[in-house]
């Protein structure tokens, strides 16, 4: 992979700012590949190739540009974009707000499937009629016929919506149950955070979510530039 390639990648998955220095110490094995081996060189073959990059994110073909912020670098949407940005981002889906129950259930249903409220109920050893309405609502579960048993209770499997917000090919490429179940626990304490925090500071002001494509940065005395996703 070429040093202008990593730098690519570097800064479009940074979070936040990244320094030249950090960007440096990541990419330094692949320019002392390519012959430079003082510290010095080395620093400003980083930064020329970072300013090739910049100049060509800044012609106007490319809808994004990559900015100095902060004392690092990120990626961001272009002003003249930001119209259409603001446009796109208003028709995307809030995220998932699920109860444990719910995501117990959900992993149940995801790695059963196709499976009854019986059959759910005798995994998670409690009642699960309720949240089944939940999933169902949110169509991350939908009707699979009726299991034929003594009574045909109705069976249940995932949708295309939960594949599409678990971000899934299919379900062959859902991870291992201890997986999910970790990526449950940690779904669940990021959920209850903004609760608890509310419940000790009730008078603060709640943040915005973020949205994960990019923010929009309006004309005026609003907030800065849209920012790629994470």
């Amino acid at each position: 992979m070429s040093l202008k390639a990593q730098l690519e990648a570097i800064v479009y998955a940074a979070e936040t700012p990244i320094t030249l220095e950090q960007m440096v110490q990541l990419v330094k094995d692949t320019v002392v590949a390519e012959g430079v081996a003082d510290d010095a060189e080395i620093r400003s073959h980083v930064r020329s190739s970072l300013e090739g990059l910049i100049s060509e994110y800044g012609a106007p073909d490319h809808g994004i540009e990559i900015r100095q912020v902060a004392g690092g670098y990120r990626m961001s949407t272009k002003p003249e974009q930001h119209e259409v940005v603001r446009a796109f981002v208003k028709t995307l889906k809030p995220p998932v707000r699920l109860s444990l129950p719910a995501l117990e259930t959900l992993a149940v249903i995801a790695y059963k499937q196709p499976a009854t409220v019986p059959e759910i109920n005798d995994i998670r050893g409690v009642d699960s009629g309720g949240v089944i309405g939940t999933l169902l609502d949110r169509k991350l579960i939908t009707t699979a016929g009726r299991k034929q048993v003594i009574g045909r209770p109705i069976l249940y499997k995932t949708t295309k919506e939960f594949l599409m917000r678990f971000g899934l090919k299919d379900i062959s490429e859902l991870p291992s149950m201890e997986e999910f179940e970790k990526l449950v626990a940690e779904s669940f304490q990021a959920e209850l955070m903004p609760a608890e925090i509310a419940a000790v500071e009730p008078e603060a002001t709640p943040v915005e979510e973020q949205v994960p494509s990019a923010e929009v940065e309006p004309m005026a005395e609003e907030a800065p530039a849209e920012e790629k996703a994470s």
